[in-house]
């Protein structure tokens, strides 16, 4: 994912990684759910080799607000920094701005049909992707 295409989990990285605040729109109510591109690649591949010809969703359902999310990217960043032995960076905080008016309110992929026809499920949890991201990102 390149850093600097206005996604979410790339914002929140690199602003981070740069001491910025965290910026969230609305109060970051809003719900979102995060896959990492192993799981997504694994998905692809078990939909590949299956017989299934219909529709299936193999992102991952797990969701937290924005707001939380943001917090999860500070813990994240942090542990990185301190393990790679970054020294003086900034705690950064979370800025709230208006929400934009096509902001979606929630998203949450339903992976049912993944699991049960593909015995497939996500295995990287989003703190393990945010690490690996973090790590590359730096």
């Amino acid at each position: 994912m390149n850093p600097y295409d206005g996604r979410v989990v790339s914002n929140f990285i690199v602003q981070a990684l740069r001491g910025e605040d965290l910026t969230v729109y609305g109060g970051g109510q809003q719900t979102r759910s995060f896959q990492y591109i192993h799981d997504l690649v694994d998905g692809m591949i078990a939909t590949m080799n299956s017989d299934y010809d219909q529709p299936i969703n193999i992102g991952n359902s797990e969701e937290f607000t924005i707001g939380d999310f943001a917090n999860v990217v500070r813990e994240v960043v942090e542990k990185v920094q301190k393990e790679d032995g970054v020294e003086g960076a900034k705690k950064v905080g979370v800025k709230d701005m208006p929400m934009p008016k096509d902001d979606p309110k929630q998203r949450k992929p339903d992976t049912t049909r993944a699991k049960e026809v593909l015995g497939w499920s996500p295995r990287w949890s989003v703190r393990m992707g945010l690490e690996e991201m973090v790590r590359y990102y730096k």
